[in-house]
């Protein structure tokens, strides 16, 4: 029997996990609803022990109207938050932002901290979801809820690779979510420290040691992936934002994109993606951007900083893409010597030491001493929740082992929709090779062996109607739209859990499973140079993904005034701030 019945449960107190409990509560004000957070305070990656020293936002506050952000829910604004327009949103700020949004609309007394769900059973009769919760003190309970929304994203669990000697290191080696528990006395006491990875969170790490006067070591594995893009705030040669210009339907139309149908423009984007000439414009879009970023960051002109050209092509990443959003210049750390790049791969580790070799020459190894090893190696990207029965995960449509075809591709319906994904965008069968070398780190666990991607319907629900509209996954993606996604994805997974959502009754088994394995296998196509193959990873996509949900909800997707402002003003917040009025509105007529 279960201690105590609740009628809906949300696991996760970040953007997702908050905006889900406010939308749900706003449209279902009688409702008995709780928030797990496994954390001591809310806010998710923005929880304040995760907000580490330099810590800020990649997108800018109020760029063109200083009252309008991109990086603020829609219906609460961060002005009275004293942002300065123009500049990165402090990390500090956001955490006060996100406390603030909760209390407002009367969720934060229902949040649950220091609670980590365990594990979760589906029970099919009466449809409900059995949850094992973990407590202080290793007190368990277990809860009883009929819907559970699960919003605890794609970079909750850190992923830490296993090292040869790390038993023996004696120095601090850490995952960088947990940067803030060790920079205090690293920024004290070290001389050195080593950076290990080339993702946003590395340059962070990087940056806040050598800005105060320490020695960087920053190593990036020759059997890697490489640097991530990083940009300036403005690219391109009209010095366009790049959070605007990627929410803008006109450029949105130079990136391939399986649910384009909802946005309309059809004609517009087969001509690009369907004709020789409309692609050869396209390759020549991304190539200008890519370009003009890799020339704004001086790559080449000095040695070091030349290491630190991405691998990938500009077309093929997403959320990989990150912004430069330090005070002063990064690179002139590394032209001065202070941070020093090694393309190489952690052979061992030994006491104080790290032991480095290069596959391309093999007789030559480096030793650096260092004083602590900060690895910015990833996230376990699956809900660190077990589901039962066993093997549901499939059903859930969430990343599992398959070992009875362990290749994607051989599966038929995964074949069907490549054929299908390459023969509307061609341009896509020409992937790059981005390093022909790679390996992919392991960690010991089932993490390593996962060989089938999130696979959600409008990335959001199951791929089938067996659960009856019980559970959703609110935030299982990764874009530069966080706060707009969060708020139509709330909507639409109130709607689907209450039953109102038309197209769950037009649409079969079959028509669910099929659209969602189709955009779940665009992924692996289209952003190969991010996380495709893992999870929905997006950034030129993001408006037409909101229109697919709001014409699901049946509430208009085109949401300027006039042919012109919807094809070239950028979108933001403003333009979503009353979509579940509206909804609510048509669903009482």
């Amino acid at each position: 029997m279960a201690s105590e019945k609740v009628d809906v449960v949300v696991v996760g107190a970040g953007w997702y996990g908050l905006c889900a409990s406010k939308t749900y509560l706003q449209i279902n004000p009688e409702t008995n609803l709780v928030v797990l957070e496994e954390a001591s305070s809310a806010g998710g990656v923005w929880a304040k022990h995760r907000l580490y020293p330099g810590l800020k936002s990649n997108n800018q506050y109020g760029l063109y109207d200083p009252n309008l952000g991109t990086y603020e829910y829609p219906d609460f604004p961060m002005k009275p938050f004293g942002v300065t327009p123009g500049t990165h949103i402090p990390g500090e700020t956001i955490h006060e932002y996100l406390n603030a949004y909760a209390k407002k609309f009367n969720v934060y007394d229902k949040i649950r901290f220091d609670s980590k769900l365990s594990s979760a059973e589906y029970l099919a009769e009466p449809s409900q979801w059995l949850l094992t919760i973990g407590g202080q003190g290793g007190v368990t309970k277990t809860l009883l809820t009929d819907k559970l929304i699960m919003a605890t994203g794609v970079t909750s669990e850190p992923f830490l690779p296993l090292l040869a000697g790390q038993e023996n290191f004696g120095r601090p080696l850490f995952h960088a979510k947990d940067l803030l528990q060790h920079s205090d006395e690293l920024l004290k006491s070290s001389k050195n420290v080593t950076v290990f990875g080339g993702s946003k969170s590395a340059w962070d790490a990087v940056y806040l040691f050598a800005s105060n006067g320490i020695k960087v070591n920053w190593v990036v594995r020759a059997k890697g992936t490489g640097f991530c893009w990083m940009s300036p705030p403005k690219v391109t040669p009209a010095k366009k934002w790049i959070e605007k210009l990627i929410t803008t339907r006109f450029l949105t139309w130079f990136s391939p994109c399986i649910w384009d149908e909802a946005d309309g423009y059809s004609g517009v984007r087969n001509f690009m993606h369907g004709t020789a000439l409309g692609r050869g414009i396209v390759d020549t879009f991304f190539g200008i951007l890519g370009s003009d970023v890799q020339a704004l960051n001086g790559y080449d002109n000095h040695p070091e900083t030349k290491k630190m050209k991405p691998l990938t092509q500009a077309f093929f990443i997403a959320s990989t893409l990150s912004i430069l959003n330090y005070p002063t210049d990064i690179f002139e750390y590394v032209r001065d010597g202070t941070v020093t790049i090694h393309l190489k791969d952690i052979e061992e580790l030994s006491p104080g030491k790290i032991h480095l070799s290069d596959p391309e020459k093999p007789e030559e190894n480096t030793v650096i001493e260092t004083d602590a090893l900060i690895c910015s190696t990833g996230w376990k990207y699956k809900p660190h929740v077990k589901f039962l029965p066993e093997g549901i995960e499939r059903d859930l449509g969430l990343p599992y082992v398959n070992k009875e075809i362990p290749d994607y591709a051989d599966e038929d319906i995964v074949k069907k929709a490549d054929a299908e994904i390459l023969k509307k965008y061609p341009r896509l069968a020409n992937q790059p090779t981005i390093n022909a070398n790679y390996e992919a780190l392991r960690g010991g666990s089932e993490h390593d062996e996962l060989n089938r991607p999130f696979r959600l319907w409008r990335l959001i629900a199951p791929p089938t109607k067996k659960f009856r509209n019980s559970i959703v996954f609110c935030g299982a993606l990764m874009n530069l739209d966080t706060s707009i996604t969060a708020h139509i994805q709330s909507l639409w997974a109130t709607a689907y859990l209450t039953n109102k959502l038309k197209p769950v009754e037009e649409k079969s088994e079959e028509d669910i499973n099929w659209e969602a394995t189709l955009w779940s296998r665009f992924g692996r196509w289209r952003t190969s140079g991010g996380f495709g193959r893992r999870y929905p990873d997006f950034v030129f996509d993001s408006v037409a993904y909101f229109s697919h949900l709001l014409k699901d909800l049946d509430v208009e997707p085109l949401r300027k005034t006039g042919l012109f402002s919807q094809v070239f003003y950028p979108y933001g917040p403003e333009d979503y701030v009353t979509v579940v009025d509206e909804w609510q509105e048509k669903h009482k007529a």
